[in-house]
């Protein structure tokens, strides 16, 4: 059973999910001011954010400060079994592919694929977690309900609530791992020609916290900036109904389509509207992505380490019994 596990895919599953919790709690308040401020859409004499930092005086002017984490649990149970799923999907089709086609290395677009794929298997298996998460953060301050009394709001399949825009934001993970792994390897190509070769069970090469954080937020800059519109008009399908009917722009339901979510921003916000937060996306998503990427560089080698030794124990389990 051992050795029927792939163990370098767990390696990279781990890490990754380890190093998502961490960025994404220490980032979450940045998070919910950034998508009450995407998912409000008003023409620009009726807005009640005028820029992110109302968002944070609300909470403060209001007393609920704290209320900037509501619905962190959920959103950390997301990330950790999104990026988990993730890279262990990415790590697995990726040795695969390269077993199958003889190749050495993955070129960019068999790498855009792999990274797609991985992506799909995930949005499929988190997005209820998703979806969830996303009508907590939008809900009014101090008035977030728990997980499952907020997936059993309205229908069951209102969980899938922007499916196929999640699909289509596949493309964001693929462009930014891409750019990262095609970056790291050039990197690493470079600090392997000074170092030894490593033994067969040696931990895996990594970058320094700097360059993994460096290089984590060029590819991230890269993606969000690509796929931006998509990423507003997600939000705006999964956020929660408002509770505020003291403006006639503001009582009409959330599009859930698409298109609906397109249609409402070009009548109420023109053109700039489809960009609106695209520099808050960047700060968080960069400085999220940065520290997700830095912190399971850095922990890489002792996670594998761990699953060296969890591997020699299970192989070993087996001998002790059959002694006995």
């Amino acid at each position: 059973m051992a050795d029927g596990l792939d163990w370098e895919s767990l390696t990279e599953a781990t890490s990754g999910a380890v190093g998502s919790l961490v960025s994404t709690t220490v980032l979450y308040p940045l998070d919910t001011c950034k998508t009450k401020y995407q998912a409000e859409v008003r023409s620009h004499g009726q807005r009640k954010y005028r820029n992110l930092s109302d968002v944070l005086w609300e909470a403060i002017s209001k007393r609920q400060f704290f209320s900037l984490y509501q619905g962190l649990g959920t959103k950390n149970l997301q990330s950790f079994i999104s990026q988990f799923v993730y890279f262990y999907s990415y790590s697995y089709l990726k040795r695969l592919y390269l077993q199958k086609s003889g190749v050495k290395s993955v070129g960019t677009k068999a790498n855009l694929v792999v990274a797609a794929a991985a992506g799909v298997c995930t949005v499929i298996v988190t997005q209820p977690l998703d979806t969830a998460s996303s009508r907590m953060q939008t809900c009014a301050f101090g008035k977030s309900k728990g997980l499952w009394e907020t997936l059993s709001e309205g229908y069951w399949s209102e969980a899938y609530d922007g499916l196929g825009i999640s699909l289509l934001l596949t493309a964001n993970p693929a462009i930014q791992y891409t750019v990262f792994d095609q970056l790291k390897h050039k990197l690493l190509r470079k600090q392997s020609s000074k170092v030894v070769p490593a033994s067969k069970e040696s931990s895996p090469a990594t970058l320094s916290a700097f360059s993994a954080f460096l290089l984590g937020a060029i590819s991230k800059s890269v993606a969000t900036v690509l796929t931006y519109p998509a990423i507003r008009c997600k939000v705006m399908i999964q956020s929660a109904e408002t509770e505020d009917k003291s403006n006639v722009d503001n009582q009409s339901k959330s599009p859930k389509t698409m298109v609906g979510a397109l249609s409402s921003i070009w009548n109420k916000e023109g053109i700039p509207g489809f960009f609106k937060g695209l520099e808050a996306q960047i700060v968080k998503t960069v400085l999220s992505s940065a520290l997700l990427l830095m912190i399971k560089e850095k922990i890489s080698k002792y996670t594998w380490i761990s699953m060296l030794a969890l591997r020699k124990f299970l192989l070993a389990s087996p001998k002790r019994i059959k002694s006995h």
